[in-house]
């Protein structure tokens, strides 16, 4: 029987409190004071179906890490530093021990990156197959500038670790009630590694791409009288388990509109820069000059990893 007094109410604000001395904000009676003054950029994003399996698997560590990744990685894109969140978390009967183990993982990462946790909710829905954890994360923005890709540009690819948190609605249609421990191998975090490398500030990026729903199609939204081509000729491989999709009969074109394919993240940037920022990001991720931007009409043009074809959006 469900309690709706929340027992758990008072250990978890012990949890988030932890989380309230910034260099960013302060915290007093639930009122947040900010201790900066620039233009701030808004973000919210959650784990969507991947939480089936961390549900079962009670993987909840790696559902936080999927949380904060599919909005810090998208915060990236922004130039955004994090400084606040608020979360909703959702699970399909009442489970205070899981509530509990979600809110301490949550808190550890977010002390790790100086992100006050100044609010949340918890909710139980019986309808639901699985956990979800959606955040509502706020950055701010020292220097803005455009986020497009220019011609002449070289595509520099970051490695995914696998699926990360998009495309699982086509993974349950493929694997059916299969459970690979891929499914909740959490996405990787790419922020942290941006900000400490300063790539913002020492490197000429025009564009920057988080590969997640939607996969490449995504790098349109960039494309300004201008075509991405991205070679099969670099190092940047599809892991195993994309391998295994491929083989159970999707398609090289619903591969590269669903799934990151082993890249989960494109900057488009300074072809006298490419090689300095790969040598910076090989140290935390491999890093590879995947393809480049020409002029052209707003087109993608990948060669599959899968077969010899050429997928185009």
């Amino acid at each position: 029987m469900y309690n709706p007094t929340k027992p758990y109410k008072k250990p978890i604000l012990d949890l988030i409190k932890q989380t309230w001395k910034t260099p960013y904000v302060s915290i007093e009676n639930g009122i947040v004071k900010k201790k900066f003054n620039y233009p701030e950029y808004h973000h919210a994003d959650g784990i969507g179906t991947k939480g089936i399996y961390h549900w079962e698997a009670r993987t909840f560590k790696n559902a936080v890490l999927d949380a904060l990744a599919m909005n810090l990685n998208d915060l990236a894109m922004a130039g955004a530093t994090p400084y606040a969140l608020v979360d909703h978390i959702v699970l399909p009967k009442e489970d205070n021990k899981a509530i509990l183990e979600i809110v301490l993982h949550l808190t550890q990462e977010c002390k790790k990156r100086k992100i006050a946790i100044t609010g949340g909710e918890t909710a139980i829905h019986s309808n639901m197959e699985g956990l979800e954890i959606s955040i509502t994360m706020l950055g701010f923005v020292k220097g803005q500038k455009p986020n497009q890709f220019r011609p002449g540009d070289s595509l520099v690819g970051i490695a995914s670790n696998g699926l990360h948190s998009n495309g699982f609605t086509k993974v349950r249609e493929v694997f059916k009630k299969n459970y690979n421990p891929a499914f909740t191998k959490p996405t990787l975090v790419y922020l942290d590694c941006f900000l400490r490398l300063g790539l913002y500030e020492k490197y000429d990026v025009h564009g920057m791409q988080h590969i997640t729903g939607g996969a490449f199609t995504k790098l349109k939204d960039l494309l300004d009288k201008s075509d991405a081509i991205i070679h099969r000729r670099h190092r940047l491989r599809p892991q195993k388990i994309f391998k295994e999709i491929y083989k159970r009969g999707v398609s090289d074109n619903e591969m590269y509109k669903t799934f990151n394919c082993g890249i989960g993240f494109v900057l488009s940037i300074a072809p006298r820069d490419a090689e300095k920022i790969i040598a910076q990001l090989n140290t935390e991720f491999k890093a590879d000059i995947i393809g480049e931007v020409q002029k052209g009409n707003g087109k993608v043009k990948i060669e599959s990893m899968f077969s010899q074809k050429t997928v185009k959006f």
